[in-house]
């Protein structure tokens, strides 16, 4: 009697539930939750698929594709684990052409494989299982007959079906299953609930097609939730808003835009509103700085710029898609998902409050630089909108000034570049990116090289590595101060700095071991440094309010002085009296009242008390959904060049 052969759909349903099963835990670090029931509803269609394809043909055939089937799952999930320990953020097809030269870099790809070495073999065990099954020849390759082909059709086509009516009953709540399969861009949740595979389906399904964003509009039930600002003098502070008028044209989208917006309740002007008006301003951001970095002895000018200007206490830089993602949301008040960042680079809208939009506007000069390649991250366009078309990398006239091999110095950028800005007639705003802090730490940074033996050396190599290399920026700064200082310029210019990211190829391990406190891998890791230093300030001022990249814009139109819409801005002036609140790129998020871990759990702040905590929890929620989905919206439509007459 001769041995039953295993059919190839349990072949098939094993591995891709092993297959989703372990991304899900390295990506959400949770494995049995109510999502394991919808993954596998959404993929019995999926491996009926597969086994049809892999029993219409000959033996021979059949065993080639079934193969190739594996082959391909294993690299597409090994594909998921490396961009996701790179960025932080699953891999999107939306992705592709949005970074250019980003995975240029070998051997960061190499050192990533290396450093999730388990979980990298994880994803090959199919491929030696099923080799090792078919050396036994314990898997059936016989075509069925048409008979079973036709019925296993009808079972695919059956199982689709009713894979999509199990979410219909909720189709009209608020963050259902439903609304996350056709509406909502929020990938991990996707992941959690469907499954990579299904998340590479809707994925590729939003490119061809598009999709339509859920937004939650609520009209405001009492004025009065943002309380007006008064001084002891009875000032009453004004609204920051523009005379917008909110017209359709006949466009959903910017329908439901103008909707929103004509809803939203604005930020008010403050004590601060004006403070730095008529000042120059020198924005940084900062390649891989977070406030593990800091230390009065060894980066002593972040040091004193950080504790003698606006010292933000609450302060996040969120991941989102690397340092691309930190330039979106700190030079737009946008949030970034890779949809809205290609988005961004594929129409170029012009972004009106934008630094260098607004500011030129009050006849600032605007220079924007970066020491490394131009193009990178697509900047040659992205720059533009933003209105820094004074724009100098490695490739289109910055090479010419400093040595521009990989690392490039930071230090280099800035005495090449001063003397363009200083010295001259009228104000000037500046955005440097800078590019010493980037990874990989270890024995290939030449810029980290140079201050090595100031770094404890019983700490991690890699920890080591990243302390040396946010010395450079440390005197990039001290350098820039000083050409302020000897152009008479200092006490007119405000220089701000934020990271682009926490430096995301550290272990969470290695991170706690320089850091002051332990971090958590989803929010605390991501706590950082804002400053804003003018030696003209004759003390600090210390805020306390949650704040993230995204109220950064915000804050410093603000402080400037510049006319502007805070509506029509996700991130909101951190100096305001509006809830402070800090988004993730997972949906989780800190108020001042509590950090909430995506998925349900909220852990309250010490000494801060909510009347009704879910009411809290359900009005953050709405407003990070809203946020993702607006942001999308303004740079599908051209949103501010439609509605705001420049």
């Amino acid at each position: 009697m001769k041995n039953k052969k295993i059919s190839p759909f349990v072949v098939f349903s094993i591995f891709l539930i092993y297959y989703e099963l372990v991304i899900k835990y390295i990506m959400l670090k949770k494995v049995l939750d109510i999502g394991l029931i919808y993954l596998i509803i959404f993929l019995l269609p999926i491996c009926l698929l597969f086994t049809i394809l892999t029993k219409s043909f000959n033996k021979t055939v059949n065993k080639i594709i079934m193969y190739l089937i594996v082959i391909i799952l294993s690299v597409f999930f090994e594909t998921q684990l490396i961009f996701f320990t790179l960025f932080s953020t699953p891999f999107s097809f939306s992705t592709i052409g949005l970074a250019n030269q980003a995975l240029d870099f070998v051997n960061i790809v190499s050192d990533t494989i290396v450093g999730n070495i388990i979980p990298f073999t994880l994803f090959l065990l199919p491929i030696l299982v099923l080799i090792i099954l078919n050396l036994f020849k314990v898997i059936s390759y016989n075509r069925y007959s048409k008979a079973t082909t036709v019925a296993l059709l009808l079972m695919f086509i059956t199982s689709y079906i009713v894979s999509f009516a199990y979410l219909l009953p909720d189709r009209k709540v608020s963050g259902s299953e439903y609304k996350l399969y056709f509406k909502i861009d929020d990938a991990e949740s996707i992941i959690d609930r469907f499954g990579m595979i299904n998340y590479a389906k809707i994925d590729i399904k939003r490119q061809l097609v598009g999709y339509e964003s859920d937004i939650n509009i609520e009209k405001p039930k009492k004025k009065e939730k943002i309380v007006e600002e008064k001084t002891p003098k009875e000032i009453v502070y004004k609204d920051n808003v523009l005379d917008i008028q909110f017209n359709d044209n006949g466009n959903k989208e910017i329908s439901t835009l103008n909707d929103y917006f004509m809803n939203s309740i604005p930020t008010k002007q403050n004590e601060y509103t004006g403070m730095f008006k008529g000042k120059n301003l020198i924005f940084i951001l900062a390649e891989g700085y977070n406030e593990v970095a800091l230390d009065e002895e060894r980066t002593p000018t972040l040091y004193k710029m950080i504790n003698e200007g606006f010292k933000f206490t609450n302060f996040y830089s969120p991941v989102f898609l690397s340092t691309t993602g930190g330039e979106f949301q700190a030079t737009t008040g946008l949030i970034p998902t890779q949809e809205t960042l290609k988005l961004w680079k594929q129409k170029q809208p012009r972004v009106s409050f934008a630094l260098g939009n607004a500011f030129s506007k009050l006849g600032y000069r605007a220079y924007g630089y970066h020491d490394w390649t131009y193009t990178y991250y697509k900047r040659n366009i992205t720059m533009n909108t933003l209105g820094f078309s004074n724009y100098l990398g490695i490739g289109n006239g910055l090479e010419k000034r400093i040595r521009s091999n990989w690392l490039p110095s930071d230090i280099d950028m800035m005495n090449a570049t001063v003397p363009d800005y200083v010295g001259q007639d009228g104000n000037f705003v500046t955005y440097y990116v800078t590019v010493s802090g980037h990874s990989p730490y270890n024995g290939s940074d030449n810029i980290a090289k140079k201050y090595l033996d100031q770094i404890d050396s019983n700490l991690p190599s890699q920890a080591r590595y990243y302390l040396a290399s946010q010395i450079e920026l440390d005197k990039a700064l001290e350098a820039l101060i000083n050409q302020l200082k000897e152009a008479g310029e200092l006490d007119n210019t405000v220089i701000a700095m934020v990271g682009d990211h926490y430096p995301y190829t550290l272990t969470i391990d290695e991170m706690n071991s320089i850091a002051s406190y332990t971090k958590d891998a989803v929010v605390e890791v991501n706590r950082s440094n804002f400053f804003l230093w003018s030696s003209s300030m004759e003390k600090p001022i210390v805020i306390d309010k949650v704040g993230s990249q995204i109220d950064v814009l915000p804050t410093l139109l603000n402080l400037f002085g510049v006319d502007y819409d805070s509506r029509l801005i996700i991130g909101k002036d951190i100096l305001s009296n509006y809830p402070g609140l800090a988004i993730f790129s997972n949906r989780s998020w800190v108020s001042d009242y509590g950090t909430y871990f995506a998925g349900g759990r909220f852990v309250p702040k010490e000494g801060k008390e909510l009347e009704n905590q879910d009411e809290h929890i359900r009005e953050m929620n709405n407003r990070v959904a809203n946020g993702f989905s607006v942001s999308r919206l303004l740079m599908n439509n051209k949103y501010y060049e439609y509605i705001i007459n420049e």
